[in-house]
Order: structure tokens, then C-alpha cells, then sequence
């Protein structure tokens, strides 16, 4: 058998944190960008390097102060256990929010370049139409900023499918609750098992080849699709 059913139950966990994950950065990244973007608060720059520390951080760092501020003394432990959450380290919860901090500027920065491109225009044009703020937004921004949302919502998931740092910090290694694929290389590796961390290797490295080619060919018909209407011109 090329995988064993363990290795195939952390794909499974894998994907399903990698899902969540995404889903998550969409919905607080996207908003994020667009007020890094468009903001001119001094706010923004210290906003900005925060949401961009994961980039240059050690993982183990990150993952380090994320459990201590989720454990039993720390301030956000403290804030789950008051409200019945009990606490998040070594869970499939903690496990998300660490995934959530640590890909979140591979969400942000495409999204906040694309609007950042996007310029007045279109935003002054949806005013001279009596569109409303929100109106705009979603019928004006986020189409307009499309590849940037394509790009990190794909290097979004694939960041979080291969971590390694935060996740063994955070989520520890449970067996079908937290055990992700970096880590399950990790215990084939430490136990001498080099055939099966081979194979589980190889389909990881499959998987950000296909990725990084298909964020090639998005990104090169763009220009094409938008040439043929002016050479019709």
C-alpha cells in the first residue's frame, strides 16, 4: 500500500485544518487588507509589521508565546476557561487558531496589494452611482481584486498544510486530533521508518509543486484574458 491508513487519517486532519484555516483568513483577512489599504491611521504601519511577523519569526517562537497566553495562567487561557471553552493547547481549536496566526499574512499581503492597485477610480464611479459602502465592496472590490484573493487563499492553504513550528507547539502530537502531516514525517523520520516518511514526503512535495504551477498559469492567462478585448479594440 502506497500510504497507511494512519497516514492517511493525518492527510485527512490535514486538509480538514488547512479548510478551516482558509475559510477563517478569508473572512477576518480579507476586511484587514482592505483597511490596511485604505486606512490613513499611523495605526496601520505597526498593524501591518504584526500581521507580517510570522514571515520572519521562528515558528517556534510564535508557538511558544501562543501557549503560553492559551495556557491555564496565560491571559487568553484565563478568557477561555471563564467561558466554558476550557483550554485550547493540545486541541484541534488550538490547533486552527495557531494555523489562523501563522498563515494570515500569506492572506493579507496579496489581498492588501491588490487593493492597494485597485486606485480611486473605481471606488469614485461606484459613489456617482449612489452605492453604498458595502454595495461597493462587494460588488466593486472584491471582484476587481479577484487574483489577489485566488493567490492567498491558495498559498494560504498550502502554508498551512505544510507547518510544522507552530502546530507541535500548539496542537502537540495526538493521534488523530492534532497529528498533521509535517508532523507525521517527523515520527516516520525519528523512528527510522524512511520508506514511509519518504512516500508521505514525496506526496507533500506533489502537492506544492501543483500548487506553485497552478498559481503560475493563473497569473500568465490574466494578462492574455484582458489583451483580446483591446486588440479587438
Amino acid at each position: 500500500m502506497f500510504l497507511t491508513g494512519t497516514d492517511l487519517q493525518t492527510l485527512g486532519l490535514t486538509l480538514q485544518v488547512a479548510g478551516l484555516t482558509t475559510a477563517i483568513l478569508l473572512v477576518i483577512g480579507t476586511p484587514l487588507a482592505w483597511w490596511l489599504a485604505r486606512s490613513s491611521s499611523w495605526t496601520t504601519r505597526p498593524v501591518a509589521a504584526i500581521v507580517a511577523l510570522p514571515l520572519v519569526l521562528p515558528p517556534s517562537v510564535l508557538g511558544f508565546y501562543l501557549l503560553v497566553a492559551l495556557g491555564p495562567h496565560g491571559t487568553l487561557g484565563q478568557w477561555t476557561q471563564a467561558m466554558g471553552l476550557g483550554l485550547l493547547p493540545f486541541s484541534f481549536a488550538g490547533l486552527v487558531l495557531g494555523s489562523v496566526l501563522y498563515s494570515l499574512p500569506f492572506m493579507v499581503q496579496p489581498v492588501h496589494n491588490a487593493m492597494q492597485a485597485l486606485g480611486n477610480r473605481p471606488l469614485e464611479v461606484a459613489a456617482t452611482l449612489r452605492a453604498s459602502r458595502f454595495d461597493t465592496f462587494f460588488s466593486v472590490v472584491l471582484p476587481l481584486c479577484k487574483p489577489g484573493l485566488v493567490t492567498g487563499t491558495i498559498m494560504s492553504f498550502a502554508h498551512t498544510v505544510g507547518e510544522f513550528g507552530v502546530v507541535l507547539m500548539v496542537g502537540g502530537n495526538i493521534p488523530g486530533v492534532t497529528r498533521v502531516v509535517s508532523v507525521q514525517i517527523y515520527d516516520h523520520v525519528e523512528a527510522a521508518e524512511y520508506a514511509d516518511a519518504h512516500r508521505l514526503a514525496a506526496v507533500m512535495l506533489v502537492f506544492a509543486f501543483a500548487v506553485l504551477l497552478a498559481l503560475q498559469v493563473y497569473h500568465q492567462r490574466k494578462p492574455s484574458s484582458r489583451s483580446a478585448p483591446e486588440a479587438q479594440a
